[in-house]
């Protein structure tokens, strides 16, 4: 059996196109995680991405996660409510003075409350001035995204929120999740 699987390119081309969502409430932290956790970013990938059909990086190694997130410009930010993880956004810079937001989700029981939201502005506003942190990379002229259908009922709607235009749409067929 197979699924119709759309998926939307989103993307911003001037930080003035981010508009951010109303700040979190003063439980919520964000933090990057600036010491490469192959342990951690798994924990994060496998409970944000569960029930999303989240799959291409299950049979990733240790050293290949180690290896993906020691690339330069590549970034992991963690939202904390009360000091429980609750969601997080990676960012990878990418030639051309691109950025992805390459994963971004929210865990189950922290969906639906205005955290993801704030979570991706910041997000975003991060992937807008990565080369400040990082001495080697030219300063980001476009953040971009990719969503699908399989993902949560209010991801698309959040995205256009904060600022995303669509620039490319794909539909396939993928096998059925089991």
């Amino acid at each position: 059996m197979t699924i119709t699987v759309t998926t939307w390119s989103l993307e911003q081309t001037s930080p003035a196109d981010l508009r951010p969502a109303a700040t979190a409430p003063d439980e919520v932290r964000i933090v990057r995680a600036e010491v490469p956790s192959p342990e951690f970013s798994r924990f994060l990938y496998a409970s944000v991405g569960a029930d999303v059909s989240w799959t291409d990086r299950n049979a990733l190694t240790r050293a290949q996660w180690r290896e993906t997130l020691e690339r330069p410009g590549v970034e992991t930010w963690v939202a904390y409510e009360k000091g429980t993880p609750a969601g997080y956004l990676e960012l990878a810079a990418q030639p051309g003075a691109t950025v992805e937001i390459v994963y971004f989700g929210l865990l189950p029981a922290f969906r639906g409350r205005r955290i993801g939201g704030h979570l991706l502005s910041y997000g975003t506003a991060r992937a807008w001035d990565l080369a400040e942190r990082w001495q080697d990379l030219t300063p980001t002229k476009r953040v971009w995204l990719h969503t699908c259908s399989k993902d949560g009922p209010h991801a698309m709607d959040n995205y256009l929120r904060r600022g995303f235009r669509l620039f490319d749409t794909k539909t396939e067929e993928e096998p059925e999740p089991a």
